[in-house]
């Protein structure tokens, strides 16, 4: 199986690209793509830049990604309660070229933060949105306090927290 997985921020020590890595590397078999969300530059997408300069060339090579994979882990940063602006960004740009931009694709939805909600309120957004957005969202998973939570080598360090990532990975797997 073909995954691409990212976090959805720009940040150069983003914990979410972080953790998106780390829970594909869980998956047996499957070959990752590992993507940095600072690959792409786009202009704030509005009306009159589409009219303008028409889709940009990075709007189209993600959802190239998207296509050629086999399925989708994304985890998401908070900014504000909300998507952080860049991948904001990027998902309007895709969605103008097409409203379905995950494709149908099996999704693993994550989040997580330094905070204790790990990030619930951009996770309620994107549970809302992303399955009219043609995501298959087959499971999802939040990662509250992440530098208390989680190791680089161990991955999640809380029995209970691991043993529920290990199903939402399994019910994503299946």
């Amino acid at each position: 199986m073909k995954i691409l997985a990212f976090g959805a921020s720009t940040s150069s020590q983003s914990i979410n690209r972080q953790f998106a890595h780390f829970v594909a590397g869980t998956i047996p078999g499957a070959e990752v793509t590992e993507l940095d969300l600072r690959q792409f530059t786009l202009p704030i997408y509005s009306m009159d830049e589409e009219e303008g300069h028409g889709v940009p060339a990075d709007a189209k090579a993600f959802k190239d990604l998207i296509v050629s994979h086999d399925a989708i882990i994304v985890s998401l940063a908070e900014h504000n309660g909300s998507y952080s602006a860049a991948f904001k960004n990027l998902y309007d740009w895709v969605s103008r070229m097409d409203g379905k931009v995950w494709a149908g694709k099996p999704m693993l939805l994550l989040s997580t933060s330094p905070g204790a909600r790990g990030g619930a309120s951009v996770m309620e957004a994107a549970k809302a949105t992303f399955p009219r957005m043609g995501a298959d969202l087959k499971a999802f998973f939040s990662l509250p306090s992440f530098y208390d939570n989680f190791s680089p080598g161990l991955g999640v360090t809380d029995p209970e927290l691991a043993a529920a990532l290990g199903g939402a990975v399994a019910a994503f797997a299946s």
